[in-house]
């Protein structure tokens, strides 16, 4: 029904993982498998709500809980998650990483202690040490240590990625359920990023933190999500969150009305939202099957070529995390091959804390997904037989 295949040139569109490539890379004009966006349109549905949008021509100041947003959402997790959100629970943001921001300067003073799971997503790095915050790190699966870092009397947060960037991981209700005990022990306030969770692969269960939050397990807790990242409009901005506590919600709508300045969002962001929840769930589930099929090309490519990397598809997502360190192969090394040589860009894992791996985002049409793994083989091949 939808056509995935299709490629469309994104140059001179302003867009960071094609335009922006010399920045991150040195080098213009590398095939990007970089920022996680995706190279298809956004579905037809929300451009054409965008598109009406757009022709009644009047874009003043806007209200989010006016009209259908907050009902658009509930319907979605109704649907998606079987999940009954409470809607006077939702909060509104320009991105995932501002309410993020914001939940930092509410809940943590500088120098407090701010738990992830390692490999580590770039930007909650970003986020925590630019304010001041020290990221102390955990492996995936490793309980034990999380409780560790979570009973140091300074670690004041667990900031979750669910499912897990960069790994795809999707956790399950046991995990879930065994990390809010953790917080509620120590005292930790819980934030969870789940704005892969609408990317979940078949086969997987997405549990949205409401699920393990309520009834009042915690005072601290928020869900920050959006629905950029499933629907591919994350240039139009905007994204919500759930927060568990009455004092601790309207502490944050009055932080970013008077504090920050935002109190009107961005209209289409809001359009675009309440289409992709009320009409995207076929583009979306196609979407999903599409990229699972790329998944399976790039797992028999590596398979056929690199038996050693021995990799599995992520659980949710479209980005595949391969651990390449079987190879032993140098990151710097493949990094000067792929870029020099290949002239693609492909992320090495020591942007996420764990060098040996590289993230190769298949948010594309698979033709050049191909071409990247493609390359990435050939790189590898070449560099493991020196």
């Amino acid at each position: 029904m939808y056509d995935f295949d299709r490629e469309i040139d994104r140059h001179g569109t302003w867009s960071v993982q094609w335009d922006g490539i010399s920045d991150r890379f040195g080098v213009p004009d590398l095939l990007p498998f970089t920022i996680s966006d995706m190279d298809f349109a956004s579905p037809p549905e929300v451009l054409a709500a965008l598109r009406e949008r757009v022709d009644h021509g009047v874009f003043g100041y806007t209200d989010w809980r006016l009209g259908e947003f907050r009902d658009a959402i509930r319907h979605w997790y109704a649907s998606r998650y079987a999940t009954e959100i409470d809607t006077e629970s939702l909060v509104y943001a320009p991105s995932v990483l501002n309410q993020l921001s914001q939940l930092l300067r509410m809940w943590t003073e500088p120098g407090d202690g701010v738990v992830v799971h390692t490999p580590t997503y770039d930007g909650f790095r970003k986020a925590v040490t630019g304010l001041g915050r020290e990221l102390r790190g955990v492996p995936l699966g490793d309980l034990d240590a999380l409780e560790r870092e979570l009973a140091r009397p300074d670690s004041r947060m667990l900031l979750l990625c669910s499912p897990h960037n960069p790994t795809g991981r999707v956790w399950t209700e046991e995990e879930l359920t065994a990390f809010a005990r953790l917080a509620e022990r120590h005292g930790a306030a819980v934030v969870s990023d789940e704005i892969h969770a609408d990317l979940t692969a078949e086969g997987h269960r997405h549990i949205p933190w409401t699920r393990i939050a309520e009834p009042g397990r915690g005072r601290r807790w928020a869900l920050v999500t959006s629905g950029t990242k499933a629907f591919n409009f994350p240039a139009l901005s905007g994204s919500y969150g759930l927060i568990g506590d009455p004092d601790e919600r309207t502490a944050f709508v009055r932080r970013m009305e008077t504090g920050e300045g935002l109190a009107s969002p961005a209209v289409l962001s809001l359009t675009a939202h309440i289409a992709a929840y009320r009409w995207g769930a076929p583009w979306l589930d196609e979407l999903r099957g599409y990229v699972a099929g790329t998944m399976g090309v790039i797992r028999e490519r590596l398979a056929k070529d690199l038996p050693e990397v021995d990799w599995v598809p992520p659980q949710a997502g479209y980005l595949a995390w391969i651990d390449l360190r079987p190879l032993g192969i140098e990151e710097t090394r493949l990094q000067e091959e792929l870029v020099s040589v290949e002239k693609v860009a492909i992320m090495p894992g020591g942007v996420y804390g764990t060098p040996g791996f590289v993230r190769l985002n298949v948010g594309c049409p698979r033709a050049k997904a191909e071409r990247g793994v493609d390359a990435l083989v050939r790189a590898a091949a070449r560099l493991r037989r020196d």
